[in-house]
């Protein structure tokens, strides 16, 4: 007698829920080479350094942790401050200007901090116009008559930090605010509630996962942040795996700072999910609800339109008309010193890893649409862990693998060929896309898989029907339908990659310099007229996804 149907399953049908197809090998085989720089650096932690590492510990290490510790402390403070405070501002109160603010507070999120850190020592040195001003309006004749603050210090490095980092915070609570029910908001109103109660007790408790979350973006691009630091002399994670790598020649002892910080990164997300452990926040009304404002006039209305005009004006406005009277001033002397050059091997950088992020955004998001199995839900997250990753510790856990594969291929082709390739691959500029991609590919994968999701299942099943294959259904109907997020992508990454510095500055290839390794180069030279030009480029391109963002949030509940 033959077994039941319901206790002999089919092996065909079995096969064919196997969570195993060419969709989630790729996807496997990306996060496996996203995964494989962060692997050699965990791996790094086991392998004996001898005394170098003891030399470390009794000297500098102590000043890593340390100064670390205060930047997240002091960034973390001044982004919630600021980020939080002009949110609440923008959304929930009606002041003179407070519409340009929405959008005019993200700008100085296109400029890195070690930009912002250049432009101030000049203006506030001894020699800059601030003091030089000062000295005529008080008839101060030397430093003697005067106390000045030291710009280049711990405090100097947090200030340019929180400028140009709190956008992150603000651009969460802003967001976490505006989704916010209406209905609750004005029930707090009516039992009495100031404006202060309605956002310390009701407002803040509810956005607090997105400020989270911002905050946690602010602190993993402090950690990650070599510029600034290094060109105000605090000794950090970042500088340290630096001087360790180049001053002392001790990749393995680089690597293992680089697992060191990557404990601080680990913290940052453990801290984001522990805060959000048990929140649960639901929608009781519709986002399209018009806010009730609160009035104010008079010495408020001053007040909140200096709270939001100050971080704007310091974060953007200040460093960029500086810049513009250096390169006005010096027109000739700016733009010499291969300047196109220079941007033409940003713009070819940033390009290429843009359609290489976008292209293994579209294969990780597709794929995951097409078999939701663990295995593939693994990978995705693997692929997009990156992001948290700085670019220092990327740069070390690439070059090792990378430096060892050169090496073997080198010996065999020596060996059998007698012939030597030297640095094949470690070499060029594919090390550095690389690098760019492990960073950089969650930024992309999360515009594309937003708007994936936005189309309907039902789609996929009448292209099926058609006789379309997984394959041309992608092509054919869903890329139209995602232009828009695709673009997103493609932009973000090209702005981050034009942005980026400590890992460009360790891969780079020999005479292949960037607008961010010039202005890094120039300015630790004290040359910042050679620099303006370079670095208002960076600017100029970072504005394009700040204006992005702010017409999608002109589209929210808030703005309407």
């Amino acid at each position: 007698m033959s077994p039941s149907n319901s206790l002999s399953p089919n092996p065909k049908s079995l096969l064919t829920r196997l969570p195993v197809n060419g969709w989630t090998v790729l996807v496997i085989v990306i996060a496996i080479l996203i995964a494989i720089p962060i692997l050699f650096v965990v791996g790094s932690v086991f392998t004996d350094t001898g005394e170098v590492w003891q030399h470390l510990a009794s000297t500098v290490l102590k000043d890593y942790i340390l100064n670390s510790l205060w930047l997240m402390i002091g960034v973390g403070v001044g982004v919630l401050i600021i980020g939080v405070g002009t949110a609440w501002l923008v959304t929930m109160c009606r002041f003179w200007g407070c519409r340009w603010f929405e959008w005019l507070l993200l700008l100085p999120l296109s400029a890195p901090a070690y930009l912002l850190a250049y432009t101030y020592t000049d203006m506030l040195d001894y020699y800059g116009p601030v003091q030089m001003v000062l000295r005529h309006w008080f008839g101060w004749s030397s430093v003697t008559d005067y106390w000045f603050p030291n710009i280049r210090s711990l405090w100097g490095a947090i200030a340019m930090l929180i400028l140009v980092l709190y956008p992150y915070v603000y651009l969460l609570a802003r967001t976490a605010f505006l989704e916010q029910s209406v209905c609750t908001l004005e029930a707090s109103r009516s039992l009495g509630c100031t404006p202060w109660q309605s956002f310390y007790q009701i407002a803040l408790p509810l956005a607090r996962p997105a400020v989270m979350a911002g905050l946690a973006l602010a602190l993993m691009e402090t950690l990650n942040d070599f510029g600034t630091v290094q060109y105000f002399g605090v000794n950090t994670f970042t500088t340290g795996i630096y001087s360790t790598w180049f001053g002392l020649g001790e990749r393995v002892a680089a690597a293992q700072l680089a697992a060191f910080l990557m404990l601080f990164i680990l913290g940052l997300i453990g801290l984001e999910l522990w805060s959000r452990r048990q929140a649960r926040y639901y929608q009781t009304t519709s986002p399209h609800l018009a806010i009730t404002r609160y009035q104010l006039g008079g010495g408020r209305g001053i007040l909140a339109f200096l709270a939001c005009f100050i971080p704007f004006f310091l974060g953007f406005v200040a460093p960029c008309a500086y810049l513009v009277e250096l390169i006005g001033s010096n027109l000739s002397e700016a733009l010499e010193n291969n300047f196109w050059q220079l941007a033409s091997h940003s713009f070819i950088l940033s390009v290429l890893t843009a359609i290489a992020a976008l292209i293994l955004a579209l294969i990780m998001a597709y794929g995951h649409r097409l078999q939701s199995s663990p295995m593939m839900g693994l990978g995705v997250r693997l692929a997009a862990i990156g992001y948290a990753i700085p670019g220092s510790v990327i740069a070390v856990g690439i070059l090792i693998p990378l430096g060892r594969l050169d090496n073997l291929i080198s010996h065999s082709m020596e060996q059998f060929f007698g012939i030597s390739t030297g640095l094949l691959i470690s070499g060029t500029i594919l090390s550095l896309i690389y690098s760019y991609l492990v960073r950089f590919l969650a930024v992309a994968f999360g515009s594309v898989e937003s708007s994936l999701n936005k189309i309907k299942p039902s789609l996929d099943d009448a292209a099926r029907s058609l006789g379309y294959t997984p394959t041309s259904t992608l092509i054919k109907v869903h890329t139209p339908l995602m232009s828009g997020g695709m673009l997103t992508a493609i932009m973000l990454v090209f702005v981050d990659v034009m942005k980026e510095l400590p890992a460009t500055l360790v891969i780079r290839p020999f005479n292949f310099d960037t607008l961010a390794i010039r202005v890094y180069q120039y300015a630790s030279d004290e040359r910042l007229i050679e620099a303006a030009a370079p670095a208002l480029t960076i600017v100029a391109v970072g504005i394009i996804p700040v204006i992005f963002l702010s017409l999608q949030i002109a589209k929210s509940r808030g703005s309407n």
